[in-house]
């Protein structure tokens, strides 16, 4: 958060047309340098995209029990920053959220926050073995909502066809496989790499 509003003061100075975007998820929403960047943001009409990837669930507690507001796109409120809630398992809706965020942003009218309502399949890192919900709810959002078949569908429905979509899949999965290879075997950087692509500038 302090970050990305750190990239819109420089922007600002750099006067181009650049728009950072700032991720964090629902339980970082509830840190206190949220609140200092939205204000300053709004203050300062930076061009910055704050989006919140609601997944439901901080490390393991769900967001109705540590958010005393869950509805995260009303954060911004108190510093007249407008809010959007998307869903967040819809690619097109993120898409058209994206676009509308961008223009609204670089007309100058400074930063707008998305809620992306999403969800998370597995634990939050290998440590977590999600104990806190149950199978049946994590197997009813993939039922209903994975992100994947849905966009399946909008292609079929568009008239790609099952040999299509199957060749996509097939490309997307060989394309994993070969990064992964690559970085499995790749020799380790030297360490003059250390400072290549930092982002470095005085303003």
């Amino acid at each position: 958060m302090s970050l990305g509003t750190g990239l819109a003061i420089a922007n600002r100075y750099r006067g181009n047309d650049s728009v950072s975007l700032a991720y964090f998820a629902d339980g970082a929403s509830n840190q206190g340098q949220v609140y200092e960047s939205f204000n300053m943001a709004e203050l300062w009409k930076l061009p910055v995209i704050y989006a919140i990837e609601n997944n439901q669930y901080a490390m393991g507690t769900s967001v109705n029990r540590s958010s005393a507001e869950d509805q995260l796109f009303k954060r911004g409120e108190s510093f007249r920053i407008p809010g959007v809630q998307i869903d967040g398992m819809d690619v097109l809706a993120v898409r058209g959220a994206a676009d509308m965020a961008l223009d609204w942003v670089r007309s100058g009218k400074g930063p707008i926050l998305l809620e992306l309502k999403t969800y998370r399949y597995r634990g939050h890192s290998m440590s977590d073995p999600a104990k806190y919900r149950s199978r049946e709810e994590v197997q009813a959002v993939r039922d209903k909502s994975d992100p994947i078949d849905h966009l399946k569908q909008e292609l079929e429905a568009a008239g790609v066809s099952e040999e299509e979509l199957k060749k996509i899949d097939h490309d997307i999965r060989q394309q994993i496989v070969e990064a992964a290879d690559y970085a499995e075997q790749a020799p380790e950087p030297d360490p003059s790499e250390l400072y290549t692509d930092v982002l470095v500038g005085s303003y």
